[in-house]
């Protein structure tokens, strides 16, 4: 069985638009476009993870909602199964502890952003949703 890493992240929407966060120059997948989180460590569960990362890596409290998509990808160096969930920031203003930039993006722009290869279902199911808004 072949070692996947459980990584819990944030759909964030505020005024029709969500949040994306660009990833540091030095780390994997350098300067492509994610959503908030990261790993789930041992002992916590999915939300507390993410309300833990929500912290460190923006200095905001977040609220988490329901699953708002579930998948496993696997890249060169990591096969994660990423669960990002609706949430909200409860407290807080997003500050860069860790990322070199933060947007907040339309579905529509989604095309003018390179993204992890893992989030590209997830970008999919959200210009989909959005569309049926319409």
């Amino acid at each position: 069985m072949m070692n996947v890493t459980e990584v819990a992240a944030a759909l964030i929407w505020e005024n029709g638009r969500f949040m994306i966060c660009r990833r540091p120059a030095h780390k994997a997948r350098g300067l492509l476009w994610e959503f908030v989180g990261g790993k789930v460590e041992p002992g916590e569960t999915k939300q507390q993870a993410l309300v833990r990362e929500c912290m460190e890596e923006l200095a905001v409290k977040v609220t988490v909602g329901d699953v708002f998509m579930e998948l496993v990808h696997e890249y060169p160096d990591i096969t994660v199964r990423l669960t990002l969930f609706n949430a909200s920031i409860a407290e807080g203003e997003p500050q860069l502890l860790e990322h070199c930039d933060i947007k907040w993006i339309t579905p529509a722009e989604i095309g003018n952003y390179d993204f992890c290869p893992a989030d590209e279902e997830i970008l999919k199911k959200i210009i989909n949703e959005h569309k049926e808004n319409d």
